[in-house]
């Protein structure tokens, strides 16, 4: 048993270091690249149970997409592959991104990468039409629940704050279905809904820039990040510019530095602390950012099952999938609107499509691939 443990934890440490590797594009495209191989490929669990980890991890702080990859570890391998996934797909983004900061440090400037990444991202879009199209499936079980999404996606192609729109939709789905069915059961204690209370940490009010001060900076930001990982940079613009501990052009040049590398955009917080104290700031604002997210995840996992075996919560757990799932429509269609901007990166994208769902087999590193290499082509065209 214990060695089956062990090549578990080993088969989890490969697949989200590839992940790591790979995984340009934002959160939506980390959860369809984990989708499609954790879900499809690999089958450690259902659609359906994935759907809850989704909806689940959009309502607690930290990086969804993050959070997921250590909700998978978690069903693989238990707490030590939680740890091992989540840690297996920040390594690589963190990796990239300290060395960008010791170029930027240097040099004064970020490496012009734009060209290298061009074919990257309508290929990307493709594997999130893929993930959605197939969570969708699963998610959509009835007119009530279309109607639900479609209002999603209005809210979220307004302008309606993510999270605000899930825990809506999960309410109203919640109460409407359980009238609906006329529940006589009154039994719908939300007993198992843990109520995570923001760290109230004090304001390292970074004076030293050391870099016990950037980990506690760090960790009160982490601790009460809600929504994607973009939300970062409106805390630290508050946090470190208005301060003046940096200036808002060297906090633009490290939020294009998590954009344009795979893996989270927190990794941004590696650059910052780099900038901040060296070597040894970067660890502490990257420890500090994603800390919370382990957390996190180690108390709620274990209560999405009991979560849905309540009928109550379990009808809030499918309205907030809808929900999670029209998100992704939303992004998809704001990240299509900046990313097909001529003919080259509109064939990238139908390409990818073609590959996506013609093709089960074919992994996302493929895709990714593909799409870089297709785009450093036709750059030059």
């Amino acid at each position: 048993m214990s060695m089956n443990k062990n090549q578990h934890l080993g088969e989890i440490a490969q697949v989200f270091f590839k992940l790591g590797c790979i995984a340009f594009g934002g959160p939506a495209a980390h959860v369809a690249m984990m989708e499609k191989e954790i879900v499809e490929k690999r089958k450690w669990m259902s659609h359906s149970h994935f759907l809850d980890l989704m909806g689940a991890t959009n309502l607690i702080p930290g990086p969804n997409s993050t959070e997921m990859t250590m909700h998978c570890g978690y069903e693989r391998g238990g707490w030590k592959g939680l740890f091992i996934a989540g840690a297996c797909f920040i390594f690589p983004a963190v990796m990239i991104t300290g060395f960008l900061a010791f170029l930027y440090i240097k040099y004064g400037q970020l490496p012009e990468v734009e060209k290298y990444i061009y074919g990257i991202k309508p290929a990307v879009l493709a594997i999130i039409a893929g993930a959605i199209f197939k969570l969708g499936k699963k998610a959509l079980k009835g007119w009530e629940l279309a109607v639900l999404g479609i209002l999603v996606i209005i809210a979220s192609l307004m302008g309606v704050n993510e999270v605000l729109a899930l825990l809506t939709a999960g309410l109203s789905g919640a109460i409407y279905f359980y009238f609906k069915n006329q529940v006589t059961n009154s039994n719908t204690s939300l007993k198992y809904i843990l109520p995570f209370s923001l760290l109230q940490i004090p304001s390292a009010g970074i004076v030293s820039l050391s870099s016990m001060n950037i980990f506690f900076t760090f960790l009160k930001v982490g601790a009460v990040l809600y929504g994607s990982g973009y939300v970062l940079f409106a805390y630290l613009d508050a946090e470190l510019v208005s301060k003046g501990i940096m200036t808002r052009l060297e906090l633009l040049d490290a939020i294009a530095v998590g954009q344009f590398t795979p893996g989270p955009v927190l990794s941004t917080s590696t650059f910052i602390g780099y900038q901040l104290n060296g070597v040894m700031g970067a660890i502490a604002a990257t420890l500090g950012i994603f800390l919370p997210s382990f957390l996190f995840v180690l108390l709620l996992n274990p209560l999405v099952q009991k979560m849905r075996s309540s009928k109550f919560l379990g009808y809030f757990l499918d309205s907030v999938n809808i929900a999670a799932v029209a998100v992704m429509v939303s992004v998809l269609y704001q990240m299509g609107m900046d990313t097909i901007i001529d003919w080259k990166t509109g064939l990238i994208a139908i390409v990818g499509l073609v590959l996506n769902f013609g093709f089960k087999n074919v992994s996302s590193m493929w895709i990714v691939f593909g799409g870089a290499v297709l785009g450093w082509m036709l750059s030059y065209l």
